[in-house]
């Protein structure tokens, strides 16, 4: 039985798939909008928006966590300073999919923009 079995494998090996979703969150802080297919999207979703949670409350032990989850130091002040308090109001919904209606040339996928939800 598969119990408490959450998220989509995407075809990797454990330590492959954190380091995906890693260099994904990174990509997707620093520029904001990324273009991937469709199920990492959404996996990445999944990750994002804890992040982003935890950066509402600006104090060191988020810092670290923050810091734990993506390795990258210039992106943990980003999503203190920037994010967090942009997000500092809002219940969720922090990053939006966006279809983009072609497909990739090699094997059809779905590719879809995925972009942090920020007025500016």
């Amino acid at each position: 039985m598969n119990h408490k079995i959450i998220g989509r494998h995407l075809n990797r090996t454990r330590s492959h798939y954190k380091l995906m979703l890693r260099n994904m969150c990174n990509s997707l802080i620093k520029y904001e909008k990324i273009k991937t297919t469709l199920q990492k999207a959404k996996e990445l979703r999944r990750v994002i928006e804890k992040i982003i949670n935890i950066s509402k409350k600006n104090c060191l032990h988020n810092k670290r966590i923050i810091f734990s989850k993506i390795r990258n130091m210039e992106n943990t002040k980003k999503t203190i300073n920037v994010f967090g308090k942009y997000f500092s109001n809002i219940n969720g919904g922090y990053t939006k999919i966006i279809k983009y209606y072609k497909f990739r040339n090699g094997d059809n996928a779905n590719m879809v923009y995925i972009i942090i939800n920020i007025k500016k």
